[in-house]
């Protein structure tokens, strides 16, 4: 977000503008090189922190004390109630602000709110509950797609109490400790 503001507020990093009836003078090499590396910067940024802020902010509840269990379901309601938010000011105020003020405030302000937001994680990270990551994904997802592969054409059973569990494995993936069984997708 940095560099996207500081492309929109530095001459140097951007084409002059356009006077009147003439021909606009296209950004050069350098000018094009910053833009698409903050653009992919703010993309990869935004593409990691999304799921990682779900996920973290489920691990801070104990789903197993049922006072918390609710208040994990306060948690996401206020979660998306405030991206939806967020989504509209972006939308609107933010674009209002481009459009009629320039670019510049428009990125800068965004770009101060992550800032804020960042210190605001780093101040309360003493406060977080963090859960150890246990085993690796990748191993567990060539489990499943091996075990689908050598099995495919079994019949599916029909007491579920007959179908494979594994509570030591699971209990780091599962807040009861099983993976619960469906029939979707057989």
């Amino acid at each position: 977000m940095i560099s996207l503001t500081l492309s929109a507020v530095l001459p140097q990093l951007r084409p002059p503008p356009c006077k009147g009836n003439q021909v606009c003078q296209e950004a050069d090499a350098g000018q094009l090189a910053i833009l698409y590396i903050s653009l992919l910067l703010t993309a990869i940024g935004s593409g990691g922190i999304r799921p990682c802020v779900v996920a973290f902010g489920a691990d801070q509840f104990d789903e197993m004390d049922p006072t918390q269990k609710n208040k994990t379901w306060i948690f996401f309601n206020w979660y998306y109630f405030c991206m939806g938010v967020s989504i509209l000011i972006a939308v609107t105020v933010i674009v209002y602000i481009q459009d009629n003020i320039g670019w510049g405030w428009g990125l800068g302000i965004p770009t101060i709110a992550m800032f804020i937001s960042i210190i605001t994680f780093i101040i309360g990270y003493s406060l977080y509950r963090n859960l150890d990551p246990s085993g690796s994904p990748f191993t567990r997802l060539l489990q499943v797609i091996v075990a689908a592969f050598k099995k495919r054409k079994l019949p599916m059973v029909s007491d579920t109490s007959l179908l494979y569990e594994n509570e030591e494995l699971d209990a780091s993936i599962s807040a009861t400790g099983n993976l619960f069984h469906t029939k979707q997708l057989t």
